[in-house]
C-alpha cells in the first residue's frame, strides 16, 4: 500500500447562513507528501473540520481545487467519490460512536466497512487480523457497549484502516479520552502510518498530541496561519504574499502596528516601528 499525497490550491468554502455568508476557508494551499503524518491545529471554528470534509469529498469547495493522489476530489463525480472513500480514504469522525454500528461487535464493524471494497475486487486483510494488529483480538466478539472509551476508539481506528487506505483522516481521535487511552490510540495511528506508509491528517486541540507529531499546520481565520516542525512554530507566506503572525506575536502586535522587513545576509528580520 502506498500513501496518498494531498494538494489543495486556493481552497475556499462558504457556508450560506440565514442572513449572511460565512467563509470557513479563505484560500488554503496545503501540500502533504505520501506517507506523511501531520496535525491540524487551530481554535474552534477556524475551519479544521471543514478542511477534513473537503479532503474526503464529503463537501465540495466553493472555489479552489483538492487533489488526493491523482484524483481531483473537488471535481470528481459522486460515484468516483464513493469508490474513493470505500477504498483509498479512511475517515474517522469525532467521537467513536459516530464511526460504529450500534448494538454490534468490533468484527461486525470491520466486516461492514470492508464490504464495498471487497465488492470492488480489493484483496483485504481478514477482519480479525485487522483487530489483532491493534491489540483488539480479545475484544473482537464483545458488544460495543461493554468496551471502554479507549477500546471503542481503537475499534474506530481499525474500521477506518480496514480497507488499507492510502489516506487516513482523523477528526479529534483522542479528544474524549484519558491520558492513558489517548496515548494508546495515538500509538495505534502512528503504527498504521509507520507500518503501511499511510498518509495521516489528524485534527487535535491537545498540545501534548501536537508536540509528538513531526509536522503541524495551524488554521486561523480560514487560512494557514503557521506550521510547526519538531516543536518550532513558523509563519507561512501565502500565495498572495500574506504573512499571518503566530498567536503569541499577535498578542504583542495589535492591528495597525508598522513592521519593516529587512534583508540581513541570507535571511530576513522583522522590525517593529515604534510610534
Amino acid at each position: 500500500m502506498t500513501g496518498q499525497a494531498i494538494r489543495t490550491r486556493g481552497l475556499v468554502h462558504i457556508y450560506h447562513a440565514e442572513e449572511h455568508d460565512v467563509a470557513a476557508l479563505s484560500g488554503v494551499d496545503l501540500d502533504v507528501a505520501p506517507g506523511e503524518m501531520i496535525g491540524l491545529l487551530g481554535p474552534s471554528g477556524s475551519g479544521k473540520s471543514t478542511l477534513m470534509s473537503l479532503l474526503s469529498g464529503v463537501l465540495r469547495p466553493s472555489a479552489g481545487k483538492v487533489f488526493v493522489g491523482d484524483t481531483e476530489v473537488s471535481a470528481a463525480p459522486q460515484r468516483e467519490l464513493d469508490q474513493l472513500r470505500a477504498t483509498e480514504v479512511g475517515l474517522m469522525l469525532q467521537g467513536a460512536g459516530r464511526n460504529l454500528l450500534p448494538d454490534t461487535t468490533p468484527v461486525d464493524n470491520v466486516l461492514f466497512a470492508q464490504h464495498q471494497a471487497r465488492r470492488a475486487g480489493r484483496e483485504l486483510t481478514d477482519a480479525r487480523t485487522v483487530l489483532a494488529e491493534l491489540g483488539l483480538a480479545d475484544h473482537a466478539d464483545r458488544r460495543l457497549g461493554d468496551l471502554t472509551p479507549g477500546a471503542l476508539q481503537l475499534v474506530a481506528v481499525a474500521v477506518a484502516m480496514s480497507t488499507r487506505p492510502g489516506l487516513l483522516l482523523c477528526d479529534e481521535p483522542t479528544s474524549q479520552l484519558d491520558h492513558a487511552a489517548r496515548d494508546q490510540v495515538l500509538a495505534a495511528i502512528e503504527q498504521v502510518n509507520r507500518t503501511y506508509g499511510t498518509t495521516v491528517v489528524l485534527v487535535t486541540h491537545d498540545p501534548d498530541v501536537a508536540r509528538v507529531l513531526p509536522r503541524t499546520v495551524t488554521i486561523r481565520d480560514g487560512r494557514i496561519g503557521g506550521e510547526g516542525r519538531s516543536g518550532e512554530e513558523y509563519a507561512v507566506v501565502t500565495a498572495d504574499g500574506f504573512l499571518p503572525l503566530p498567536g503569541h506575536a499577535r498578542d504583542k502586535l495589535p492591528p495597525g502596528t508598522l513592521v519593516r522587513l529587512h534583508e540581513v545576509g541570507d535571511h530576513y528580520e522583522l522590525r517593529v516601528e515604534r510610534t
